[in-house]
């Protein structure tokens, strides 16, 4: 560890420290509204649960497919800087804002296509929370994107010190907590 990146008492630097904290704040988030979800959706005879047909499985798979693939660039970037190839860093952030582009395009795609078939967001207990869930979750895929552009442009204009290796694995954590999270809502949602 660098000296610039100072470590807690638990041996994590300030920045990994305080990145955990928010992230085990996101999954209380997540967590309380898929638990929500999962209860009344078990417990209620008027749970309507539309049919897998209308839920656009092979679309909602492609996407899961797409968000663990920018995971593994995720993976690839963070092992770039450790190894201080800035050039390859670059590239791997941005086939993980494309994965994560692709990802928000197919959504939208689905939304068109549930709102012409249906399921609204006022329609029924499934639409509010499908809507609700896989929005919260689209509003994070855009915050990751954002942040990923940024160490991009910082990357870019050579902006990178010792305490760069720390922003780029706490964007990672963020990152795969996102994926993580759509890899839960995806079964839940689409097939169960």
């Amino acid at each position: 560890m660098s000296a610039h990146a100072a470590s807690t008492n638990t041996g994590l630097s300030h920045a990994k420290l305080g990145t955990w904290a928010f992230l085990a704040s996101e999954v209380m988030l997540f967590g309380g509204l898929i638990s929500a979800y999962v209860i009344l959706r078990s417990g209620s005879g008027h749970f309507f649960v539309p049919p897998r047909a209308m839920m656009g499985v092979p679309l909602a798979t492609l996407n899961t497919f797409v968000l663990i693939s920018s995971s593994v660039t995720m993976v690839l970037a963070i092992a770039a800087i450790q190894a201080g190839n800035v050039a390859k860093l670059k590239n791997y952030l941005l086939c993980t804002i494309g994965g994560g582009a692709i990802f928000l395009c197919i959504k939208a795609y689905e939304y068109n296509h549930k709102w012409h078939e249906g399921i609204t967001i006022s329609a029924s207990l499934f639409g509010s929370f499908y809507y609700t869930l896989t929005g919260l979750h689209m509003f994070h895929v855009i915050g990751g994107m954002g942040l990923l552009g940024y160490i991009y442009w910082q990357a870019s204009r050579g902006h990178f010190t010792a305490a760069s290796h720390d922003r780029v694995e706490c964007s990672g954590l963020y990152w795969h907590l996102v994926d993580l999270v759509w890899v839960l809502l995806f079964p839940i949602l689409y097939l169960l």
